[in-house]
This record gives structure tokens, C-alpha cells and sequence, in this order.
């Protein structure tokens, strides 16, 4: 039987360019060779596509490809805009569809989903791009008590994402954050962190999630921030320290999640446990792949291998 030609899409025009580098790294590094025939592919950030080192178009890709493995995140790669494209061309890839990854990507319209499907998310307000910053704030200061945590309507890798705990610090966050769109302020809920995994399974319908990871950030950081994320500082602990009641209720929420949204082929949810109770903060419908990444972490804590999950996509892709 002849080898599969895997298109490894790496790069591309977001804030987590290099994070994205790093991904596509892996899964190049962790395909079966004999099965699968690589194929780098890089998307630089001005837009323009490369195979193998030499500068082509998506017309030609789609013509020494069988599928894409879509290793971008943020921007373009990870709220359906690069689907669209990919469906055009009639390119087969990984990753959810063009709907779900629009869905994920952008924090506020997941959270519609989420509270419709009746999970717990914060109570938080939108700032939109064109909208009043003086005027935000004095509604901000009414209906919102510190302290908070600010970001990025769109993105992931927690880009700008910040704690703030005084006033004084407020206004140049959201001016951070605002480089890159809409914002979203968020009440900040005081607990243990948690992800967890999902990966469809080979029959419509049906999900296999793995062990909730829990994840302890360094002392001097309060939360999961883009350094804590790829510093190697925070303690990430799976199975989690998480009492049976807690595991499945995580497991059980995370399904919910990625059904909420239309997920396709994998996702990774974060969570806050409360005393409140569990509270969703955003889906990743492209969950990194890097070395310091949590879902490879997830894999081999349920006795699996990257190369397994790579092969495992690949075929509900293919199909």
C-alpha cells in the first residue's frame, strides 16, 4: 500500500507564530515513516506559503497531499479562516471545521454555547475594538469588582492575558490586550486549574477524554500565563489531584464543551474548581503539540504515544 502524504501546516500570521513552529515540529518529528510520507509546510507570517523550503500555493499543495495536518494556532489557523480554505481547495485536514474553529476561536460566542449546554462560566463584559474606552471603564468599575483577568477576545497561548488586582493597572492591560481585537474582562474565579483533553472516537458521536491534568503555576504567578505555559516553571500534574466527584465532572464538562461548540477530531478545555462549583474558561480546538504542551502529557498518562494520536486523527480525517 502506498504512504500516506501528510501536509504538516506550520507558522502563520498570529501572535503564536513560534509556538505554532514548534508544534509542527513534532508532529513531523513523530510520524510514522512507514506509513506517512512528511510534507513541511510553512506559512509565513506575511501570508505566503512554502513546501519543502520552496515557495508554492495552496492550488499546488493540494496536489502533493493526501491531508493536512493543521499544527497553526491563533489567528487564521484557528478561527476558520485557513479551514475555509483548505475546503476550497479541497484539501482534507485535521482540526475541527470551519464553524467549530470560528465557535472556539472567539471566547465570547463559546461561552454562549457553554451557558446554553448549562456549564458555569464567569460572569465577564466585551469591549468591542471601536468602542469607548473612557465609557467601558465607568461601566466596568459598575458592574465589575476586581480582581479581574484580561484578554484577548480571540486568541490562545493566553497572548496579553493578565490578573489584575488594582485599578491603577487596569487600564494599560485592556490597552494590551486590545492590540489584538475585541476584549473580553473577566471575573477572576479563585481555584485549583485544570484542562482536559478530548479526542473523538472512531464512531460518530462518541469521545474518548483523557485524565484531567491539574496545573500549578509557579508562586510568583497567580495564574496560567503565555510564560508559565512555556517557561517549564508550572508543576502540571496527570492524573490530577482531583477527588473521583471532581474527575468526572471535569471529564463530563469538557465532553460537553466540545459537543457544545461542533469540535471536531480533538480539543482541550481549561477549567476553575471552585468552591463555587467548575467553571469552563475557553476551549482550544488546536490544542498545542510542543514538547511542554499538555496534551502529550494527557496521552502518555493514559499509556499512549503522540505517534499513536497523530495516526488515530489522521484516519478520522482521512475518512
Amino acid at each position: 500500500m502506498s504512504k500516506i502524504r501528510v501536509g504538516v501546516v506550520r507558522g502563520g500570521p498570529s501572535s503564536e507564530y513560534a509556538v505554532s513552529l514548534l508544534t509542527g515540529e513534532n508532529v513531523l518529528r513523530h510520524l510514522d515513516a512507514e506509513k506517512y510520507i512528511p510534507v513541511d509546510i510553512l506559512l509565513t507570517k506575511r501570508g505566503e506559503w512554502y513546501m519543502k523550503g520552496v515557495r508554492t500555493d495552496l492550488a499546488t499543495i493540494a496536489q502533493h497531499v493526501d491531508v493536512v495536518w493543521n499544527a497553526l494556532h491563533g489567528t487564521f489557523g484557528e478561527d476558520g479562516k485557513v479551514q475555509q480554505l483548505f475546503e476550497q481547495f479541497g484539501i482534507l485536514y485535521t482540526g475541527s471545521d470551519v464553524l467549530g474553529s470560528a465557535l472556539g476561536m472567539h471566547k465570547g460566542l463559546a461561552k454562549e454555547r457553554f451557558t446554553e449546554a448549562g456549564l458555569r462560566t464567569p460572569r465577564g463584559m466585551m469591549l468591542a475594538s471601536e468602542e469607548s474606552l473612557e465609557d467601558f471603564l465607568v461601566a466596568l468599575a459598575r458592574e465589575q469588582r476586581l480582581p479581574v483577568i484580561v484578554k484577548p477576545l480571540s486568541g490562545g497561548s493566553s497572548v496579553a492575558t493578565k490578573l489584575i488586582r488594582n485599578l491603577s493597572d487596569l487600564r494599560g492591560a485592556i490597552e494590551d490586550a486590545r492590540q489584538y481585537g475585541d476584549v473580553l474582562i473577566e471575573e477572576y474565579i479563585e481555584g485549583k486549574e485544570a484542562t482536559v483533553c478530548v479526542i473523538d472516537g472512531s464512531s460518530e458521536g462518541e469521545q474518548v477524554v483523557l485524565h484531567p491534568i491539574e496545573i500549578v503555576p509557579p508562586a510568583v504567578n497567580s495564574f496560567f500565563d503565555y510564560d508559565s505555559k512555556y517557561s517549564g516553571a508550572s508543576q502540571e500534574i496527570c492524573p490530577g489531584r482531583f477527588t473521583p466527584e471532581e474527575m468526572k465532572e471535569l471529564r463530563e464538562s469538557a465532553r460537553t464543551a466540545h459537543r457544545a461548540i461542533g469540535a471536531r477530531h480533538y480539543s482541550r478545555s481549561d477549567f476553575i474548581l471552585s468552591p463555587r462549583g467548575v467553571y469552563i474558561l475557553e476551549i482550544n480546538t488546536l490544542p498545542g503539540l510542543t514538547a511542554e504542551s499538555l496534551l502529550p502529557k494527557a496521552l502518555r498518562a493514559g499509556n499512549a504515544e503522540v505517534g499513536e494520536f497523530l495516526d488515530h486523527v489522521i484516519g478520522l480525517a482521512l475518512a
